[in-house]
């Protein structure tokens, strides 16, 4: 193979993965637990964007609950973003060992 053709090919690749971390942040996904309760909204970098609690779920002597069911909602919203992904670059991405997805 010529090297030439190798530096082309990484300089293709180099904007095609910079187009897909722009393109991630554009992917959201909203995870809820307790029956709506808690909602945390991710990007396709995994960041948190939001975070919504409905009042009732705000109980001063139940901190533990409501610690539990903002980590469930953020689990929700994680498995939803990984599948968001997966069927936006599953091709890209085949082959390639990406944790947790």
């Amino acid at each position: 193979m010529n090297p030439f053709d190798m530096l082309k090919n990484i300089e293709q690749m180099k904007s095609q993965l910079g187009t897909m971390q722009e393109e991630l942040k554009q992917i959201t996904a909203t995870g809820s637990s307790g029956g709506n309760i808690v909602n945390v909204t991710i990007n396709g970098k995994f960041e948190i964007i939001n975070l919504k609690l409905d009042p009732i779920c705000v109980d001063p002597r139940d901190v533990q609950m409501l610690q539990d069911l903002i980590v469930a909602a953020h689990h929700d919203a994680m498995s939803k973003i990984q599948e968001a992904i997966k069927e936006k670059y599953g091709p890209l991405l085949n082959g390639m060992n990406i944790p947790g997805m």
